[in-house]
């Protein structure tokens, strides 16, 4: 593993803690869309279809099971917390995200490297992953004013993609060209936006 990888999985993880701190510190997820939560445990029940079949190592393993664990706790408690789901402004967060999900998918269905039910899943996440965030700086757009843990959490976000971005250059010149580099190659660029 390199260290841009390692970068971003911790990014990834400390914007994750940083979003549950807020949900658990102040019993609220006001300024949170549950669409953006929503968008990302499926990307990550899709994506990691493979724990059911292959272990890669322990790191990753692990990875896998918090990054799927901490998106459906965050989903469960902007749904399902007496405390925290009173704090959703549903009124505000409307983005269409059913469309991101067709969409994702559709695209995963003609561009993807391999026809196999877990390729176009994991094709599927990866386009998911790209676009998942829209429902929630939509959401900050309209809110206005954003508290500070949710700023630092798209900010996190955001640095977590950043160092992907590094990890598939790195990789493009140090590792093999081999297999998904089509879909990959397109959601690094898709994530430049952000």
């Amino acid at each position: 593993m390199n260290i841009f990888r390692f970068a971003g999985d911790m990014t990834h993880l400390f914007s994750v803690l940083v979003l549950l701190l807020k949900i658990y510190a102040t019993k609220s997820c006001a300024g949170v869309s549950l669409k953006t939560q929503e968008l990302y445990a499926l990307v990550f029940l899709a994506r990691y279809l493979d724990l059911l079949t292959d272990f890669i190592s322990l790191y990753n393993t692990v990875m896998k099971l918090v990054f799927i664990s901490s998106s459906l706790a965050i989903v469960w408690c902007m749904r399902s917390h007496p405390l925290v789901r009173r704090s959703y402004d549903r009124d505000q967060d409307t983005f269409r995200h059913y469309l991101l999900v067709l969409g994702s998918f559709i695209l995963a269905l003609f561009v993807h490297d391999w026809f196999t039910f877990r390729e176009i899943l994991w094709t599927f996440s990866i386009y998911l992953e790209a676009v998942a965030i829209l429902p929630q700086l939509v959401l900050l757009q309209r809110c206005g004013n954003v508290d500070n843990l949710t700023g630092q959490y798209v900010f996190f976000l955001g640095s977590y993609r950043a160092f992907y971005i590094l990890n598939w250059i790195y990789r493009y010149f140090n590792e093999n060209h081999t297999g998904r580099w089509i879909s990959n190659i397109i959601y690094e660029k898709s994530n430049l936006q952000i």
